[in-house]
């Protein structure tokens, strides 16, 4: 479960990027996270995941509050940034392990996880290689597979399919079902309106930092004349902010 309570962040005094936000992200749904770009997404996630420091409210993963509790809190997520261009000088594997040593995966357990998602994600070749040499879409598959070693109860994705080919975007769409059929917590952004329609139970809809819309994607076609397309209603919702 993910907690915002009445969040606010802003750069500077005249740019407030997130206002009051309170959102809940429940266990056993995948969640999907909407907004034009500038909209207060990135942020919102950077200070979910403690990179940023709210400048009021709280957020709490699984009821650990990220500020008063932070490696326990951590603990909690496995987190996809919005870009893959990190440890470049590391080869693959040297990644791999180093996010295992982080969340203290044990050798035989973080090996077999390894060889699983390398294989599900067609890597296992280039883990010899550095990250440098990777393409954008292999960086991403490396960076995914780091997050999911330590098999966290909440996954935190911040444009997670950008650049993924057909077949490695079509298995993180089938983890993320599983992950949520399980009962655990899978909250992602994105600008790719089909895939919310197809994979979201939830949804919210963020502009200006502000939350326009939170529920099922039901609740908001009622509210829409029920026939509209999620792409009509995004793009109506976010023109008139």
């Amino acid at each position: 479960m993910i907690e915002f309570s009445d969040v606010s962040k802003s750069f500077g005094p005249s740019k407030i990027a997130v206002d009051h936000l309170s959102l809940t992200v429940n266990d056993g749904e995948i969640f999907g996270f909407l907004g034009p770009n500038g909209a207060g997404k990135t942020t919102s996630i950077k200070m979910m995941t403690g990179i940023l420091k709210p400048d009021s409210g709280r957020i709490k993963i699984n009821g650990i509050d990220i500020a008063e509790n932070p490696i326990e809190a951590k603990k909690q997520f496995g987190y996809v940034p919005d870009s893959p261009d990190q440890f470049l000088r590391l080869k693959g594997i040297e990644y791999l392990d180093f996010m295992a040593d982080m969340y203290d995966v044990p050798l035989e357990l973080r090996e077999e996880r390894i060889k699983k998602f390398s294989d599900e994600f067609e890597m296992s070749t280039a883990l010899g290689n550095t990250i440098q040499s990777y393409s954008h879409g292999m960086r991403q598959k490396i960076v995914i597979i780091g997050a999911l070693l330590h098999d966290p109860a909440v996954w935190i994705l911040d444009e997670p399919l950008t650049g993924l080919d057909p077949k490695s975007a079509y298995t993180l769409k089938q983890r993320m079902r599983q992950h949520a059929d399980a009962h655990k917590t899978v909250f992602f952004s994105t600008h790719v309106l089909e895939v919310v329609e197809n994979l979201c139970d939830h949804v919210a809809i963020i502009d200006h930092g502000h939350i326009l819309f939170a529920g099922s994607l039901e609740e908001l076609k009622e509210q829409h004349k029920g026939d509209e397309s999620l792409e009509k209603i995004f793009l109506e919702m976010t023109d008139h902010e």
